[in-house]
């Protein structure tokens, strides 16, 4: 079996199709690898508004690295881009493009084996995949609105969901940011009980001293985790803070490749791990992360700030196999658009995604509907 084309898909998702009609302010990029034998292999990239274009240039870059090559050799395929394509000197948008394709040849090697790919990587230490819902508090300001939103959310079936308690804010005012983030998170924690898990996005605060301060004011919720407290680009301080506050630390979705995780884990920097499967080298990646973390005892939570398709299946089908899996992402409000266009959706039940049984990651996407609502630029963004 030989490569023969790789294409790549950008989707622009309807705000109609969106959850309480949010605008989804960034296009979802699929790459399809396609064979002599007639087997194609769906992988998805990590996009972000207004970089969506220069990954599908990534992409098309790395095709001539691919045609005519066997779809089997993986491992061969990350280590030359990484190694000799970008000569060590890769970036995010290299990252993402090799993810994309690479998830694509782990679902070409699932259906020429008729396994599901999480069988070829060992077989699943887990029956079905634990999801935290994120997406749904984007537009929030009071904490009457947060309370509605969680309680809304909570009735599809989730037990754990993830929100910023004063992202929503314009002002720098450090004293206000705590201010809202602890009278929201409150009014959250009262209207969920005490059954639900609550994860807080900190959202890398500009200082060390707020995203302790806050921490700690926050501890009385019963936070499942403390996502992002500071930027993950120093990681001496990132421990630093690790050290200092009460609830498990999560870091990790802007980090990529294995070699920026082994800091984190040399200097206990966090409790849990979040790699992105469209951006942190693609499934094999992350399990190699993840076995990084076990003699660590530090968990591992996939980061999908991406559709509820493609990427979500490779993220389940790695998952799977993981000793050390905690919980995955979920966007709520990717979801109407998600099950557009793919043939056989995934389902949420009572927090839970089982694993699927078909080969490959599980998934098949409709290209005519991916081709129906194709790039269009976004409004400026504005400073």
């Amino acid at each position: 079996m030989k490569i023969t084309n790789i294409k790549s898909f950008l989707f622009r998702p309807s705000s109609e199709r969106s959850w309480m009609g949010q605008n989804i302010q960034k296009h979802w990029l699929f790459a399809k690898v396609e064979t002599d034998e007639g087997i194609t292999g769906w992988g998805e990239s990590f996009t972000l508004k207004d970089r969506e274009r220069s990954i599908v240039q990534h992409i098309s870059e790395l095709v001539p690295y691919l045609i005519g090559r066997d779809p089997n050799q993986i491992k061969y395929f990350t280590h030359m881009i990484y190694d000799k394509f970008a000569e060590r000197r890769g970036g995010p948008d290299l990252y993402c493009a090799m993810s994309g394709i690479e998830q694509a040849l782990w679902d070409i090697l699932g259906k020429r084996l008729h396994s599901p790919v999480y069988d070829l990587l060992g077989g699943p230490c887990h029956e079905k995949i634990r999801v935290y819902a994120n997406g749904w508090s984007r537009g929030a300001k009071t904490p009457q609105e947060f309370a509605e939103r969680a309680l809304e959310v909570i009735a599809k079936g989730f037990t754990a969901i993830k929100f910023y308690p004063a992202s929503f804010l314009t002002s720098k005012n450090e004293r206000e940011m705590e201010k809202a983030a602890v009278e929201n998170m409150r009014a959250v924690r009262q209207a969920v009980g005490e059954n639900i898990d609550i994860l807080v996005d900190a959202w890398r605060l500009p200082e060390p001293a707020l995203a302790i301060r806050m921490a700690k004011r926050l501890e009385e919720f019963n936070l499942f985790w403390y996502e992002e407290p500071v930027p993950s680009e120093n990681i001496d301080v990132l421990a630093e803070v690790r050290q200092a506050i009460p609830v498990p630390i999560v870091t990790g979705e802007c980090l990529y490749t294995k070699f920026e995780f082994r800091e984190v884990l040399e200097k206990r920097a966090a409790d849990i791990l979040n790699p992105d499967v469209g951006s942190c080298g693609g499934i094999l990646a992350l399990k190699e992360i993840a076995a990084m973390a076990e003699p660590y005892y530090v968990k591992v939570s996939p980061h999908n700030f991406n559709s509820t398709t493609i990427a979500l299946a490779a993220t389940i089908q790695v998952s799977a196999t993981l000793p050390n899996f905690l919980i995955a992402e979920y966007f709520v409000n990717f979801e109407e658009a998600g099950n557009s266009i793919v043939q056989n959706p995934f389902k949420v039940e009572e927090g839970y995604i089982k694993l699927p049984a078909q080969p490959g990651l599980g998934l098949e996407l409709d290209e005519a509907v991916l081709r129906k609502h194709p790039f269009q630029e976004f409004p400026p963004r504005g400073w």
